[in-house]
């Protein structure tokens, strides 16, 4: 029988008394929060909604894909594709397509993993989330010192200092389908300076048919303290190479034993690099001011088979990147404040092309061939104002230019020979578009009793569009005439520690989104669709005594279509449906046991229900999971995990989606045991 909504909520609210895995409050600095202001603040007296995962987190998770890290995160899902795939749903539903990854701004050390207007869906993997010192989550727009894309909320990848311990550490692992994975750290610190590198490497045979990866990833960080000067330079690059199974195809075929470990598309495969390096030099001024001067450089590159396509045209797309970012922050004995400016320029480029002939309107040869150099420019202040001894109020703006010069490196015009009925693919004459946006954001949070809070926050946020929102046309259309997409948030909240016992946050939120950019009944990309988004954050984090720790993060939200926009394959009313792959309700609770040698921690994960197309007429069931993670210290230096993924054999979809008129789905994994050695050697 299903559960009710009360009965989930009641499920969860016992878990919760006896269930997370963030280190005790006495262990772990939990309040602390550097995404905002790129600096360190007291996270409880920001207001605003955020999480933030530490290292004890990320070690005991010791996350495959990261899916499984963000189930820890409320109002966030990370829906896993296949392989290291991945769509992202943050304070919103799992979007999709050329735009939808600009909704989401994915960053590492507040720099973002991907320049402004080439973003990918799948960007996550550019980051060694395996290896972080921290992950940050802000949840709605961001502040000032993040423009374009920030809409949504940021995640922030923040590299692991020089001075963490252990000076040396290496681990092997194993698990399923000939999983294999080796990591590889060194940190040192000698007077002034200090080196942190961290390495790591995978293999993975693949759950389906003819399906695996190979994936690398490296981060190199330097610090250096002259007294005056402090610079943090660092390093990271990524390496995958996949073999990507496609979508099974038909209603609940991932139950069917016969059909679940089945690849349609065996010829599918995606290869992605990327490599990213910035050099933060600060020096402190007169009267408590801190000048900070980021010069950074940013190079990624991707090919891949559209295998969800019938003609399965080969992409290429990269970009390089030069950025300078400045800002000027200082303090007093009530002011905190940032203020610069972000510089961007970007030379993207993409081409599709496909081998083989399908029909006259989706030919052989070159659909796109162009590039773009794209300029963004932006001026920031955020203010920080102690008004009294309970009283925080925080306020910021961001003026941001954006502008995109396209050249055209095939012909104008049509794809396809003349005399085609209805040719997908159209390639736009040179062009140059611009785009002026700006955010506010205004806060105030109340102690009303000593470290509980009180919050209410209004923020709004924008995205010009994609670069291939604009210059990758189809079925005619020969200019994109698109607004940049705005979004306006108001959250109440209450968070706070207890006694050092309970660290707890409530977010209550609204959001309303306008201008967002589809593609309409005739294919054309189009702007001028409303959506809205409204809902409940809850994380609890609670330290029974000294051995046992429990939490929940669960998330209560709907997000709805505004409007009647003319989808494309829509032909109905939809304004007031529940926009697809929107579950809501979904999170994860918690129960572990800690001792100074070990750690067990019991993980219930909870996806509702989730209707798959705008008419609400198809869904998919939602599913529950049990995982176990334990580890324990061997002897000096030496210890062991081991995780059970998936304890109880759920057949379930990690991803559910209608296409072509037909139910699609990435299987999800039955049960997994992965077993690791790991060997440190702390500093001298």
């Amino acid at each position: 029988m299903k559960q009710t909504l009360f009965s989930k909520l009641c499920v969860s609210a016992l878990l919760c008394t006896a269930a997370n895995s963030l280190a005790s409050p006495a262990a772990t600095p939990e309040h602390v929060l550097v995404t905002a202001t790129r600096s360190a603040q007291d996270g409880l007296r920001s207001p605003l909604s955020y999480s933030g995962l530490e290292q004890d987190a990320l070690s005991l998770t010791a996350a495959v894909h990261p899916n499984e890290l963000m189930q820890r995160v409320s109002g966030t899902w990370i829906s896993r594709g296949n392989g290291q795939e991945s769509l992202t749903a943050l304070r919103s539903p799992v979007l999709t397509g050329a735009g939808g990854c600009g909704s989401f701004l994915m960053a590492a050390d507040n720099i973002s993993l991907r320049a402004p207007g080439f973003c990918n869906v799948n960007q996550l993997f550019d980051a060694n989330i395996e290896q972080a010192g921290r992950l940050e989550v802000i949840k709605g727009p961001g502040t000032a010192v993040y423009g374009a894309s920030a809409m949504h909320g940021v995640i922030n990848v923040l590299s692991a200092a020089p001075d963490t311990l252990p000076a040396q550490a290496i681990s092997f692992e194993t698990g399923p389908n000939d999983y294999y994975r080796g990591s590889y750290q060194y940190a040192a610190q000698q007077g002034s300076h200090g080196i942190s590198l961290r390495l790591n490497g995978s293999t993975d045979g693949g759950y389906l048919d003819d399906a695996g990866y190979d994936q690398q990833k490296l981060s190199l960080r330097h610090d250096y303290d002259g007294g005056q000067w402090q610079l943090q330079s660092v390093v990271e690059g990524s390496n995958l190479n996949q073999e990507t199974a496609g979508f099974i195809e038909g209603y609940k075929a991932y139950k069917d034993n016969a059909l679940r470990r089945n690849n349609p598309n065996p010829e599918a495969y995606r290869d992605a690099w990327s490599l990213r390096a910035y050099s933060q030099a600060s020096i402190d001024l007169a009267e408590g001011k801190v000048l900070q001067i980021t010069p950074y450089y940013r190079n990624n590159s991707m090919e891949f088979l559209q295998h969800f396509l019938p003609w399965q045209a080969i992409e290429k797309n990269g970009h390089d990147s030069f950025g300078l970012r400045a800002a000027l922050s200082g303090a007093s004995d009530s002011l905190q404040w940032i203020s610069g400016i972000d510089l961007d320029y970007t030379r993207g480029w993409l081409k599709e092309t496909q081998p083989e002939p399908f029909s006259p309107n989706q030919p052989a040869g070159v659909h796109y061939d162009y590039e773009v150099n794209a300029t963004s420019a932006a001026t920031f202040a955020q203010l920080t104002w102690q008004a009294s001894e309970r009283w925080t109020i925080d306020s910021g703006l961001r003026l941001e230019h954006t502008r995109y010069d396209y050249d055209n490196r095939s012909g104008d015009g049509s794809a396809c020979a003349p005399g085609a009925s209805a040719c997908r693919f159209f390639r736009p004459a040179d062009r140059r578009d611009e785009f002026d946006n700006w955010s506010l954001n205004l806060g105030g949070s109340y102690e009303f009793s000593a470290g509980q809070y009180l919050f209410l926050r209004a923020a709004n946020g924008f995205r010009a569009p994609e670069t291939a929102e604009l210059y990758r046309l189809q079925a005619g259309q020969q200019v994109a005439k698109l607004d940049s997409e705005r979004i306006d948030n108001i959250e109440l909240g209450l968070k706070g520690a207890l006694a050092e016992q309970l660290l707890y946050s409530l977010s209550l939120f609204s959001m309303h989104k306008d201008d967002v950019i589809f593609q309409d009944a005739d294919r054309h990309n189009v702007s001028g669709a409303k959506t809205r988004h409204h809902g409940l954050e809850l994380s609890l984090d609670y330290q029974l005594n000294d051995a046992w720790y429990a939490g929940l993060d669960l998330t209560r939200a709907r997000h709805r279509y505004d409007s009647n926009a003319p989808l494309l394959g829509v032909s109905e009313s939809i304004k007031g449906n529940d926009i697809d792959t929107a579950p809501r309700l979904f999170g994860s609770a918690r129960l572990g046991w800690r001792s100074a040698q070990s750690q067990a921690e019991l993980e219930w994960v909870y996806m509702d229900e989730y209707y798959l197309e705008p008419t609400n007429r198809f869904k998919y069931d939602g599913h529950q999971l049990l995982n176990l993670r334990a580890s324990t210290s061997l002897s000096k230096g030496l210890s062991a995990s081991v995780r059970l993924t998936n304890l109880l054999n759920e057949k379930y979809a990690e991803r559910a989606d209608v296409g072509f008129g037909e139910y699609r789905y990435f299987v999800g994994q039955r049960r997994g045991v992965y077993l690791q050695l790991n060997y440190s050697l702390p500093q001298s």
